[in-house]
């Protein structure tokens, strides 16, 4: 089995008393992190729960408290020891909160919880168990992640990470991070056979997510519209948020769409970055910018351009590093992205010299000193100084999520 970079986390986190409780949209390799979880709790005083089971949620629906003590020790549950539960997909019994609550503080349980999204845990689990989890987001495979499923050794993209262009590695990784801009990084879809195979993985990711996340997790029935949506954000992934714009085009009110697109990111299936400012600043765009959480799923919804698809790239790419913002101003004047308020971030599919200078340039006018130009192919001639989007990773050690 290929680790993630969040197991580390979390298995500092399994000796602790609170919940661990892991988040994230459909098949990103949640239930691999809760058995892998379970399989290094060191006794057998342990049990595994799948939700999906009508024979599980059965379980934990009982309106008795001492039903689901009886079916626990049915399952072999010594709850007189401490115990160890493991529960998959968590939203779809909604009184679990309640019942987890109940058993974490009657007993010695460390629980392992996954669910879909933080829209169900903040609208119905963030009280019930308040102060007793801590909650671990799990996004698609980063691409060192993505290497790591076909090569397990990723020390050159350690040694690399960040680093000027270097030909050599570039041409190492090159098929690689193609497939990745290609395809996304959703581990099923990464270890498909064929690219038939890929785009059927996808496709059932996002059938999977708007008729059963969507429908569970919201008030929404699910229609044509939101459909349309999730398209029409693929096909301008990249531009600003216009609610009134939007729902002009689609016959909808803007506040239903403001609704809708809270819902999209709040189930992970799309990023939004907010705009960058200095107090000083008048008249600098204020609207979000918005983008698809997977390239593969961006290329699933919609035909964009190949500067619009490595643009979402390496905006799904900086999540990895910090906090995402954009700047511009009315007049036009942007760059693409400020990376944790300090780095300005410049994204090029065949970067210039000149592009660089006008980077520093603009960096310099808003107090930023440190620049990236970030490329997915060469440059002309004998011109370096940029950072190939392969080679734009996370430091080793450094993890966020």
């Amino acid at each position: 089995m290929i680790e993630r970079a969040l197991y580390s986390d979390l298995e500092a986190h399994l000796t602790k008393k609170q919940a661990t409780v892991i988040v994230g949209m459909r098949r990103v390799g949640k239930t691999t992190a809760l058995r892998h979880l379970l399989a290094k709790v060191p006794h057998t005083n342990k049990l595994f729960l799948d939700l999906e089971k009508a024979e599980n949620r059965y379980l934990l629906n009982q309106p008795m408290y001492r039903d689901i003590e009886l079916d626990l020790q049915i399952q072999g549950i010594d709850l007189s020891k401490p115990a160890v539960i493991a529960i998959d997909e968590i939203q779809l019994v909604k009184n679990s909160p309640s019942v987890i609550k109940y058993l974490y503080d009657t007993y010695s349980i460390k629980f392992l919880l996954t669910g879909s999204s933080s829209y169900y845990l903040k609208n119905h689990f963030s009280e019930s168990l308040a102060g007793r989890k801590r909650i671990f987001e799990m996004f698609p495979l980063s691409f060192p992640e993505y290497v790591a499923f076909f090569d397990d050794d990723t020390r050159i993209i350690n040694q690399f990470a960040r680093q000027p262009f270097n030909q050599t590695y570039y041409l190492k990784y090159k098929a690689l991070y193609e497939a990745y801009l290609q395809f996304g990084g959703f581990p099923e879809v990464a270890l498909a056979e064929t690219d038939d195979d890929r785009k059927s993985y996808l496709s059932d990711i996002i059938n999977a997510y708007i008729e059963l996340d969507i429908r569970l997790l919201s008030d929404f029935s699910v229609s044509d519209d939101l459909v349309r949506l999730v398209r029409l954000v693929a096909a301008h992934t990249g531009s600003k948020l216009d609610y009134q714009k939007i729902g002009s085009l689609m016959g909808i009110s803007r506040h239903k769409i403001k609704d809708y697109l809270m819902l999209l990111e709040h189930t992970y299936f799309i990023q939004t970055v907010s705009a960058f400012s200095r107090s000083t600043d008048r008249d600098i765009a204020q609207q979000r910018k918005i983008y698809v959480a997977d390239t593969g799923l961006l290329n699933q919804l919609a035909k964009v351009s190949g500067g619009q698809l490595f643009e979402n790239a390496i905006a799904n790419q900086l999540h990895w590093l910090g906090t995402v913002q954009f700047y511009q101003r009315k007049s036009g004047q942007e760059i693409d992205f400020i990376l944790n308020e300090q780095i300005a971030v410049e994204v090029k599919e065949t970067p210039t010299p000149s592009d660089l200078k006008t980077l520093q340039k603009r960096a310099t006018s808003i107090g930023l000193t440190e620049t990236i130009l970030v490329s997915r192919h060469p440059a002309p001639g004998d011109f370096k100084d940029f950072v190939w989007g392969g080679n734009l990773v996370n430091l080793p050690g450094t993890s966020i999520h």
